[in-house]
């Protein structure tokens, strides 16, 4: 047995070894491919569409002074989106990781002279990687202070006025991903309802996860809900502001307020929703705890789904902690390696967005084909239904840039409300690990964790969906009484 311990351990270490020396390798290359991609980009969008297009790679000020009348300014290391407008200046937050986000070799270079530094002398200042303002992708960012007056207000109001055409010439122009724009002014989510109509006794409310759509629940989970739960519950399924069938517009920055208040809009207020159950996934678990906080006397219960909370330690910068955290960089497992394509790599995930979802239709024809139509491909709909512009701010804006709301969100989840909480986490999860479920029970003492063995971030649903949806209505049953 000690022989066998001692070959295991090797053999665990060589892994180890060998795939942090193959990451560093392989995402050395990617930083210098997306370096290459900005220019290539830059040149493609001022041919096709006349016009320089600005990227996180540059500066902040030039980078994000371009979206209908917002503009990024910097602070104490802290992002504030100042919305410009006759009547007020509005200030919102935005993740400092869309811009601020150290290549590889940058970071290890850091690292490497905090650790030589002599002890007895002072820090420099944002050496950290995640302390203050690092070192962007190629250039450095400055920080400094900024005080919001009309005059500078008047100064900005004409850079940031650019208007952008919708969608862009990367985007997918079908019907399916541009039917909101025949929706007029009111652009509201694409909502699928389902169940009790007329003189349901409660509303449920599902949220998709990041990269996904409504037909997450509505082709696995509702077709199971028992007779009885039909007739009781009114289902309501949105697809997320940017995704599936819902808006896309290209001049939203996808910050959490944006993602709330299209809910609030689309869902709460038409459909008069009171009193009403969460069930949210991935993504949606932090949507689903800020919108629970805001209505506090009106959420019956929340069901979490490997929900993607992070314990971040003081004395470090929250969001920069949180992004290495959900993308560490690694080529293995393949889910990690995917994850950090898209959080770190703004250029190649374009391109990603570029081959795959703007020809989504012809990658489903060709799944039908070789498949000979066995494979259902309701999938396809949140995997590539969005733009490039939708899930980069949103990856960052939401997951990120929420990284230091969330413990305020379980304390008053904890304190303020009494709804009942469970939370179902695939022990096969390469993504959000487990102990993310474990940290918010310890924040939220009544919450309830499921672990699901042989699940992973996806099967968690897909594949178990008729015990789910049996364990769905047992938890309203009891939160409703």
């Amino acid at each position: 047995m000690a022989v066998i311990g001692k070959v295991r351990f090797f053999l665990v270490l060589s892994g180890t070894l060998v795939n942090d020396v193959v990451s560093f390798v392989v995402f050395c290359l990617l930083d210098f491919l997306d370096a290459v991609l900005c220019y290539v980009y830059k040149v493609a969008d001022f041919v096709i569409e006349a016009e320089w297009r600005p990227c996180y790679c540059s500066s902040t000020r030039g980078a994000i002074a371009s979206s209908g009348g917002k503009i990024l300014v910097s602070e104490r290391g802290e992002s504030k989106l100042v919305n410009l407008s006759s009547s007020k200046v509005m200030l919102e937050e935005v993740s400092d990781t869309l811009y601020v986000r150290t290549s590889l070799v940058s970071e290890l270079s850091l690292c490497t002279v905090k650790r030589l530094k002599p002890a007895d002398r002072p820090p420099a200042a944002a050496v950290s990687s995640y302390r203050g303002v690092g070192k962007t992708t190629g250039r450095s960012l400055r920080s400094s202070a900024f005080t919001v007056n009309s005059t500078i207000i008047e100064l900005l109001q004409g850079k940031a006025s650019v208007s952008r055409p919708i969608p862009r010439w990367s985007d997918c122009v079908c019907s399916r991903c541009t039917s909101w724009t025949s929706r007029g002014r009111q652009q509201t989510l694409f909502v699928r309802e389902a169940g009790a109509k007329d003189g349901a006794q409660e509303d449920v409310l599902f949220i998709h996860g990041f990269i996904s759509s409504s037909q997450f629940w509505t082709e696995t989970l509702f077709p199971h809900f028992s007779e009885s739960a039909k007739a009781t519950y009114r289902l309501l399924a949105m697809d997320l502001l940017g995704f599936g069938r819902s808006p896309k517009p290209s001049d939203s920055l996808y910050t959490l307020r944006e993602h709330l208040e299209k809910i609030e809009r689309s869902v709460l207020e038409p459909y008069k929703v009171k009193s009403f159950h969460i069930v949210a996934h991935s993504l949606g678990c932090i949507l689903a705890l800020a919108l629970a906080v805001k209505h506090p006397g009106s959420v019956k219960s929340l069901t979490l789904l490997a929900p993607p909370y992070y314990q971040v330690p003081k004395g470090v910068q929250a969001t920069q902690y949180v992004m290495r955290k959900v993308a560490a960089r690694k080529v293995w497992p393949p889910m990690a390696f995917g994850a950090s394509l898209t959080c770190w790599y703004e250029h190649i995930t374009r391109t990603a967005c570029l081959v795959v979802s703007k020809n989504h239709r012809l990658w489903e024809s060709i799944t039908k084909i070789v498949t000979m139509n066995r494979i259902r491909t309701y999938m396809f709909d949140g995997f590539f239904c969005h733009t490039h512009h939708a899930a980069w701010h949103t990856l960052h804006n939401v997951i990120c840039g929420t990284a230091g709301k969330l413990d305020g969100y379980l304390d008053a989840v904890n304190d303020r409300l009494s709804c009942g909480v469970t939370i179902f986490h695939g022990m096969d999860d390469e993504l959000i690990p487990l102990e993310c479920s474990h940290d918010i029970q310890k924040r939220i003492q009544r919450a309830v964790v499921k672990e699901i063995e042989n699940k992973d971030h996806l099967t968690i649903v897909i594949g178990r969906q008729e015990a789910f949806a049996r364990e769905l209505e047992e938890i309203w049953r009891k939160c409703g009484n």
